[in-house]
């Protein structure tokens, strides 16, 4: 056994991860990082690069034929070998070499294997071949190891080899038949992309579809998947799921009836990749979300301990928590060197956005972009709000966009203090839009300056405009 120091120790090599190494390495400390799987993590192979990769053709070749002119020019169908040959090229055919010479120019140390914490600033990595290594940190320990998709205890699913969104996003070949089992962000991005790709696809989305969205959000996206053949059955339960000899995946239902299908898609959730990092040797329970206080340190685990990224639960998005990242990299460096560490609201070292101002797209067909809160969450935190509506289409550069443009835009307005709160699109490429409105939350601009940010004409962005005009000085 080998044995090495560091000043902060840094598990699971995500983009995350990353991110805290990045900046304690800048900061001027050393950092160690920690890898079982590929450098890079999931959103880099199994997540958002990759499954974007397969809704960008789908999305390109929509966009083209609704454009006169541009339509009588496409001729084809989507070429599928091509649409995953790219997929695979933006997953990097699988392989972290670049990810790897990356951290070695960034001054980061690599350490291949299975990290557990044993004991106060203390990892021991276990390597493929049984060696084993002990870190101990000066200061810090960071666990970044991310989630999993949740396998829920379904009849026979777990024997019926389910996909998950590791299946799906590095699929080499598109079943004729494919049932998808939940109706959040990766159940409707998977079966918009699927079926482009040319599987007839069945969501079973017992809660509804985006539910966490504003309601007409759904609405929207229902109709699409179902305009292109998508049998989507809302309240649809899956009580029971068989895989015959010959391949075939029988869904049984609650309500009753079966579905058939070549592949079976479960995405309802994740779950945390905390079962095997010691969390037991600091008093923590291993497999467990791990809560952490303002300065993202774990609860209950001493001052040193800290979690970024989708294992605190706080927010499940990747550039949320490359955000946590930059601010908990720059705050240990900060304690490292007896400087100030400001976590109030807004502060440099604060991590303020993840309650009130997340940004996120939903990559479906339309778009679905929202930053900060829905009105149902607005209300339940006891704001005065005000809701605004427009129809995206009714924009004169949404017509230039694409024939037969059709959205909703929506600001959440604080009436207390004339501040959006809230902000939700849906539509053709909305997915641009949604930075104006995730400053004009983190800035609270007041509305009354907001009438001065004039957008160019003929743009989408002159939503923003008609919203104001309705809304009314």
């Amino acid at each position: 056994m080998t044995t090495s120091e560091y000043d902060v120790i840094v598990i699971g090599a995500g983009p995350v991860g990353e991110n805290v190494a990045d900046r304690l390495v800048q900061g001027g400390l050393t950092a160690a990082i920690v890898e079982r799987e590929l450098v890079g993590g999931e959103c880099s192979y199994w997540a958002c690069m990759p499954t974007k990769a397969l809704l960008r053709s789908a999305a390109a070749l929509r966009a083209a034929r609704q454009l006169p002119g541009a339509r009588e020019a496409v001729t084809g169908e989507l070429d599928v070998t091509a649409v995953l040959s790219r997929r695979d090229s933006f997953a990097s055919n699988w392989k972290d070499d670049g990810q790897v010479s990356w951290l070695e120019s960034a001054g980061i140390d690599l350490f291949r294997g299975q990290g557990r914490i044993s004991g106060e600033r203390t990892v021991e990595v276990t390597g493929a071949d049984g060696t084993a290594t002990t870190l101990t940190a000066r200061h810090a320990v960071v666990v970044a190891t991310g989630s999993s998709a949740l396998v829920p205890d379904i009849t026979g699913l777990r024997d019926a080899r389910p996909w998950t969104s590791r299946e799906a996003a590095s699929a080499q070949h598109v079943p004729a038949r494919l049932v998808i089992i939940g109706g959040g962000v990766v159940g409707t991005e998977m079966a918009t992309a699927f079926t482009a790709l040319g599987s007839s696809v069945t969501l079973l989305a017992r809660d509804g579809v985006l539910p966490q969205a504003e309601p007409f959000v759904g609405e929207r996206v229902i109709a699409s998947l179902q305009a292109a053949g998508v049998s989507v059955r809302v309240g649809a339960e899956a009580a029971e799921v068989r895989r015959d000899a010959d391949g075939t995946v029988r869904v049984t239902l609650a309500e009753g009836g079966q579905v058939e299908a070549d592949e079976v898609l479960v995405a309802i959730g994740r779950t945390p990749n905390t079962r095997d990092i010691g969390l037991d040797t600091v008093g923590l329970e291993p497999g467990a979300w791990l809560t952490v206080d303002e300065a993202l340190r774990v609860v209950g685990a001493g001052d040193w301990l800290y979690a970024a990224g989708d294992v605190n639960r706080r927010v499940l998005l990747t550039h949320q928590g490359k955000y946590q990242a930059r601010n908990l990299g720059d705050a240990i460096v900060a304690r490292a060197k007896g400087e100030p560490v400001d976590t109030g609201a807004w502060g440099r070292h604060a991590v303020t956005a993840d309650e009130r101002a997340v940004p996120q797209v939903v990559f479906t067909d339309p778009e679905v972009a929202s930053v900060g809160l829905t009105v149902a969450a607005a209300e339940a935190a006891g704001l005065r709000t005000r809701v605004v509506d427009y129809d995206l289409g009714w924009v004169a550069g949404s017509s230039l966009h694409a024939e037969g443009y059709q959205g909703t835009a929506r600001m959440v307005v604080d009436e207390d203090r004339r501040v959006i709160v809230g902000f939700t699109l849906v539509g053709p490429d909305v997915a641009e839009l949604v930075h104006a409105a995730t400053i004009a939350i983190v800035g609270e601009v007041p509305l009354d300056r907001l009438w001065h940010a004039v957008p160019s004409f003929p743009t989408v962005s002159e939503v923003w405009l008609r919203l104001l005009e309705t809304y009314g000085r």
